[in-house]
């Protein structure tokens, strides 16, 4: 078999694939390792998977002389074409021998294929199948807001996804680490029977990093086990994580009566300089609100260090305070890409919450942080 293809496309193709493998290319099985290549007339599809994960990409090439596949190791193929300019290269493989020689301007490689018949295929989603239809700039928007909540908990998997919530009258994409919490309403997804699944934090990675941001369509298909992502130019089939997520509603208070508007980054950047002097262990942030005010104060008493800066706000009510750990409400800040925030907060025991002044069109954007108590 003969293929003609672009080198620079392979090699963009290649980069998104790798991160689909195991830490280091090192799976359990040595077919793992590799990419599995397959083309005839239309194209190239190339294949990555750590068993768990697979995801496809299908590239257009110049020329193919018959239908057929194989599969080469990551590792060397990415090395082989990574620094190639721009320019068309030859792929012959011997069928038999599975011989492989990749012909370039100015050089020539040779190696050895490995079994592309024991390539493993994906699990197949099943028979009661859900499918639901977004854009892609949605989804990336969404994964990028909820990733950094999901949790690490061995004993509560559940918690190590993000979660979709299907119903009549919205789609709910969630992610908690039982600390902080992501919702994202999207008012223009809807399913006449109310269904859900969890996601994997790696494959919502991935697609994060695959995805392009315009208004292109990806299909999601899935079942109670198996999930697949069909986008433009590729798709991603997954497993799912099986259990009964928490009702996330019923922890996010309904009545905060203190509304602080802020400037976004202007209390990110003040939560950076002083987070430096809080105390190692607890990472303790005092948030002190009256009108027009908002001031960060943090301390050590150990090592005698403290900091305290203003930052203005809009506000009008009596004076609050509140505590968080400075990493959750800077992990919180620095993920709500909106310019304008407003903070509701309630008494320093209750959850506060941190939204867009504005939110996006047909949805509604809501993360929760839970505070730390104060020594007064």
């Amino acid at each position: 078999m003969r293929i003609k293809l672009s080198s620079d496309t392979l090699n963009n193709r290649l980069g998104a694939l790798a991160k689909t493998l195991g830490a280091g290319n090192k799976n359990s099985s040595n077919i793992l390792n590799c990419f599995l290549f397959q083309a005839n007339e239309e194209g190239l599809t190339i294949t990555a998977s750590d068993s768990e994960n697979t995801m496809t990409t299908t590239m257009p090439i110049v020329e193919c002389d018959s239908n057929d596949m194989f599969a080469i190791n990551a590792q060397l193929i990415i090395n082989a074409v990574k620094d190639l300019p721009d320019q068309p290269i030859d792929i012959i493989v011997d069928n038999d021998t599975r011989a492989v020689q990749m012909k370039y301007a100015n050089g020539v490689y040779d190696f050895i294929a490995d079994d592309a018949y024991a390539y493993p295929q994906p699990q197949a989603i099943g028979t009661n199948i859900t499918t639901i239809t977004l854009p892609a700039q949605i989804l990336v928007d969404n994964f990028e807001r909820t990733i950094f909540a999901t949790g690490d908990d061995q004993l509560r998997l559940v918690m190590n996804g993000i979660y979709f919530d299907l119903t009549e009258d919205y789609a709910a994409i969630v992610a908690s680490d039982g600390h902080k919490l992501v919702r994202n309403q999207i008012y223009s997804i809807k399913t006449e029977a109310p269904t859900s699944f969890i996601l994997p934090k790696k494959p919502a990675l991935l697609l994060k990093n695959i995805l392009n941001k315009d208004e292109s369509e990806v299909t999601i298909q899935f079942d109670g086990r198996n999930a697949v992502f069909t986008f433009d130019g590729g798709a991603l089939n997954c497993r799912l994580i099986e259990g009964r997520y928490p009702n996330y509603n019923s922890v996010i208070p309904k009545d905060n009566p203190y509304y602080v508007a802020i400037d976004r980054k202007s209390l990110l950047g003040a939560l950076k300089r002083v987070i430096p002097f809080a105390s190692e262990s607890s990472q303790l942030v005092r948030l002190d609100v009256e009108t027009n005010t908002l001031t960060l104060k943090s301390e050590d008493l150990e090592f005698a260090t403290k900091a305290v800066e203003q930052v203005p706000c809009n506000y009008s009510g009596n004076k609050i305070c509140i505590g968080f750990k400075g990493s959750a409400l800077l992990a919180v800040l620095s993920n709500l890409i909106f310019d304008d925030i407003t903070l509701c907060i309630g008494d320093p025991s209750r959850p506060c919450l941190v939204l867009p002044s504005e939110q996006p069109e047909n949805q509604d954007v809501l993360m929760l942080l839970m505070p730390m108590l104060l020594n007064d």
